[in-house]
């Protein structure tokens, strides 16, 4: 196998397959791809049969960017000929004097941006889906374009059309330290020998501190583990995706997001942000059954008939910046400016494609079209040590319920 790229990209899951897929459509056979595991692993926060995919979001640094979104996933279903994006409509739900001030402000930031979206009562909604119980103690914001992406599939078909246009990948690949050799480039030593680039993406999610930590960068990440779990339902044609949206329901403590049936699974609950802290070396598999209740407990009170036995749950990492916002940069200030970084948050997969768009210009171009000011290392949340963290998306200032403030707090950046 060849050792010198042009392009190399460290972690091929969601982010990273993405950029792959985008960095081959202009350099080729010039690309790399390194996967510490298997293709297709669920060890990360990529691999499953949904995601959600939405125009709503609760500040407009991502509303500018989420009508791009669906145009990069479009380029890739005209190029494979596979559907992976699957419009259902979205719903964002709160309880009046509540969390009615949140659907409010996901509601502003969309129309900042010209998004279209329908303010309901309880009441309209339960005509419009009449699988919701809700009554006029709930409102919410319903916005046509939400639904679901195939998350396995999408990360497949990436790697794929990558290959196709000359890219190399190589599995099992763990990156151990980058430096920089005698010739200016970056040098990857992994464990399968050493690669030399003149680019490195870095889409390692919660191994990220792990790959840049020996070219002087630390980010200050929280690494949770997450669970989904979905529900066999009875009534399965009420939840299949022409008849039910997806949702976020924002309460005072938490947040929990639904999905309707998609593949060999069923309906799909999860609660947001809700898991405790990890590392990529402590985290178990093993779902917590507190949550699987909680999810359950929730849709008695407002889906009925969305419960059914459980199939399964599943667990997956989530990593966060204590702002809860994507990090996208160079690690200039340590002078590797030719290493790209991007870290999706926990809320990035809807935005993979255009993520992967984003940085194979930064790695080709030296910068991108895409306004990612916010999304810089260069900013309080990742330089004040003592930043409250923020996990729950564009609200409340405070960490998940249950979880302490300096329990594995993570150290600040250091460039």
């Amino acid at each position: 196998m060849e050792k010198v790229y042009d392009y190399v990209v460290v972690g091929c899951g969601g982010i990273g397959s993405a950029a792959l897929y985008w960095l081959s459509k202009r350099a080729g056979s010039g690309v790399l791809g390194l996967e510490q595991f298997e293709l297709g692993h669920d060890n990360g926060g990529s691999q499953d049969h949904s995601r959600i995919i939405r125009m709503a979001y609760h500040d407009d640094i991502y509303t500018k960017l989420t009508p791009e979104i669906y145009k990069t996933f479009a380029v890739v279903e005209e190029e494979s000929g596979i559907q992976l994006v699957y419009r259902t409509g979205g719903l964002l739900l709160a309880k009046k004097g509540e969390t009615e001030n949140l659907a409010r402000k996901y509601a502003d930031a969309m129309a900042t941006h010209n998004i279209p979206c329908e303010w309901l009562s309880g009441s309209q909604l339960r005509d419009r889906y009449p699988q919701f119980t809700t009554d006029d103690n709930y409102v919410a914001v319903y916005q046509k374009d939400g639904g679901l992406v195939d998350a396995a599939m999408t990360n497949a078909v990436h790697i794929q059309l990558a290959r196709g246009n000359g890219a190399s990948v190589v599995e099992n690949c763990a990156v151990l330290r980058l430096t920089r050799n005698k010739t200016g480039n970056v040098a990857i030593h992994t464990s399968k020998g050493e690669f030399v680039c003149k680019k490195v993406v870095v889409t390692s999610g919660a191994w990220i501190n792990h790959v840049v930590g020996s070219i002087g960068v630390h980010i200050p990440i929280y690494v949770t583990q997450e669970q989904v779990t979905y529900l066999a339902t009875s009534h399965m044609k009420e939840y299949v995706k022409e008849k039910f949206p997806i949702f976020f329901y924002h309460s005072s403590s938490h947040d929990i997001y639904g999905m309707p049936i998609h593949g060999n699974s069923g309906f799909k609950i999860g609660v947001d942000a809700g898991g405790p802290f990890v590392t990529p070396d402590t985290r178990s598999f093993t779902p917590d059954p507190v949550r699987e209740n909680q999810c359950i407990d929730f849709l008695r009170q407002v889906l009925p008939t969305s419960v059914g036995p459980i199939l399964y749950s599943k667990t997956c990492l989530y990593t966060m910046p204590p702002d809860r916002n994507f990090v996208i940069d160079t690690c200039h200030k340590t002078g590797f400016d030719d290493v790209i970084i991007c870290n999706g948050a926990g809320h990035a997969y809807k935005f993979a494609g255009l993520l992967g768009k984003i940085l194979s210009e930064m790695a080709i171009d030296g910068n991108t079209q895409y306004d990612i000011s916010p999304f810089t290392l260069d900013r309080e949340a990742l330089k004040d040590p003592n930043y409250t963290p923020v996990f729950f998306m564009g609200t409340r200032n405070k960490l998940p319920s249950g979880k302490e403030k300096n329990q594995d707090k993570p150290k600040q950046a250091k460039l």
